[in-house]
């Protein structure tokens, strides 16, 4: 029987999970790895601490589910997109912490780049908008404040790429440097409709060509681990940006279909056809995924920087709760929020708003509010954000879109879900297997290797939970009156 290994590298821990041919997780291992904020909206990883974590939770789950390595029919890779690694080609050690999609330090130059009006030309080019959240400028930033990186660089001494590469790279001994379509669209160098490098671009951003990786599909033979990583080597048929993951792995395969991930941020994607859409909503064009030889399928994205990480603040920075399971039991002490709202824009705004220089607000705080109401407002601003999501995508699509598919860990909260499907009018429907990223990849893998057809997918989805809208339409358009009040408070907060 076919085992698939999916390998799940995210913002802030790396899962290694084992599927059977049915879909079915037999084994997880995770790992949490350290973050680093050297300064305000500066947010970095280690890409050696991040090897390190996929190496060991791989070795964990294998010994978990019982299987030598030899028996994994495939690998499937899916990870934070937009992160950025530079590294030594030679010996495979990185120049610098990798900087991470929610970092913001490159806000200025990109300002400075609108000012001289090159963010129409990289629009229609790229389907993003100008935001430090794409990897582009953060990787001109390593090459302007590494010492003698750009030189190295164009002198293919370097290499450099986002975490699929990395890994690649790194599980492949250092044969392959290659990435997939994917995660090549979020770069703000790739010609979406190409599917290539763009030397207008390149020259944009002073990218050397050579320092970049191979742009591959989805679902290929990709290249094989070192027999000595795990024993054995494992051949790797899929590679795939966590939210393309997800909205693979909750099977939405036609046009107009959507799935929303609760993770670090919050991510909606809608699959479209073979043309991609422009938004006249500040949504994102991308690509979904290609598979093979097969044309590419393009998706429209919107994406929120804080959602999960705001539960995490609560945890961490506040210590009002002990774990993130905690903020359910909290918030259901109060039927509501005392008028309290939270917009959580610690990293600055995403879709679709796109403000870098908005920050986190607090407001309608009196002497009667207590930690459950801001454990409760902190929810909300959740599904709020993701409520701004849905109406975006509607008006970009002109489609009535009924059903939203949510995965992620913070789907597991009840309560959350109820507030989404209250706010956002719709059906949520949430599967029995939330971690739907890792599955994605896994799907992926096994389609190349055989395992599984397209037309097998549909019948791995199964559903937990429906949650239906209960919330009086007045009630909806009074707390969403108060909800855009407060997030044009947080706008324009910090000076670039």
């Amino acid at each position: 029987m076919s085992t698939i290994l999916s390998i799940d590298q995210g913002t802030t821990s790396s899962r290694a999970v084992c599927y059977d041919v049915h879909g079915t997780p037999i084994a997880t291992a995770q790992q949490e790895f350290p973050q680093y904020f050297p300064q305000s909206a500066w947010v970095e990883h280690d890409a050696e601490e991040i090897w390190q974590s996929v190496v060991s939770t791989v070795r964990e789950v294998l010994e978990r589910a019982k299987i030598h390595a030899g028996a994994v029919t495939t690998i499937g890779i899916t990870n934070q997109r937009e992160t950025v690694v530079l590294w030594d080609r030679t010996t495979g050690k990185p120049l610098h912490r990798a900087i991470v999609w929610q970092d913001r330090r490159t806000a200025q130059n990109l300002s400075n780049l609108r000012e001289r009006g090159g963010e129409e030309m990289i629009r229609k080019k790229t389907g993003l908008l100008l935001d430090p959240y794409f990897s582009a400028s953060k990787l001109q930033w390593l090459l302007n404040e590494v010492p003698n990186a750009r030189e190295r660089a164009e002198r293919g001494e370097l290499a450099a790429g986002t975490i699929d590469s990395w890994l690649l790279f790194k599980l492949t001994g250092g044969k392959v440097h290659a990435t997939d379509i994917g995660n090549a669209s979020r770069t703000m160098l790739m010609d979406l409709q190409r599917g290539a490098w763009d030397e207008e671009l390149l020259d944009l951003f002073r990218i050397p060509h050579q320092l970049l990786p191979n742009i591959v599909s989805n679902s290929e033979y990709m290249g094989t681990t070192e027999k000595t990583l795990f024993g054995a080597e494992i051949p790797i048929h899929g590679m795939i940006g966590d939210q393309q993951s997800a909205l693979f792995g909750q099977v939405c395969r036609e046009p107009g279909q959507v799935k929303c991930t609760y993770g670090t941020g919050c991510f909606m994607l809608m699959t479209l056809g073979h043309e991609p859409v422009s938004s006249a909503s500040h949504l994102l064009s991308t690509v979904a995924w290609k598979i093979g030889s097969r044309p590419v399928r393009y998706a429209l994205e919107g994406s929120i920087f804080v959602a999960g990480a705001a539960i995490q603040w609560l945890r961490d920075g506040l210590k009002i709760i002990r774990s993130a399971s905690e903020i359910n039991a909290l918030a259901a002490q109060v039927p509501d929020t005392g008028g309290m709202v939270l917009v959580p824009a610690f990293t600055g705004l995403g879709a679709p708003h796109w403000d870098p220089t908005a920050r986190g607000a607090l407001l309608g705080i009196t002497r009667a509010t207590t930690a459950a109401h801001l454990a409760r407002a902190t929810l909300e601003g959740i599904a709020f954000q993701v409520t701004d999501l849905l109406t975006a995508m509607r008006s970009d699509s002109g489609k009535a879109i009924t059903t939203v598919r949510v995965d992620g860990g913070a789907c597991a909260s009840d309560l959350l879900m109820q507030m989404q499907a209250d706010l956002l009018d719709v059906r949520v429907e949430r599967p029995v297997n939330i971690e739907t990223t890792s599955l994605g990849a896994a799907l992926m893998a096994g389609c190349a290797a055989g395992v599984w057809s397209l037309e097998d997918l549909a019948s791995l989805r199964k559903t937990e939970r429906t949650f239906m809208p209960q919330m009086k339409p007045t009630e909806r358009t009074t707390e969403l009156r108060s909800w855009r009040k407060a997030i044009e408070r947080a706008k324009s907060w910090e000076e670039i």
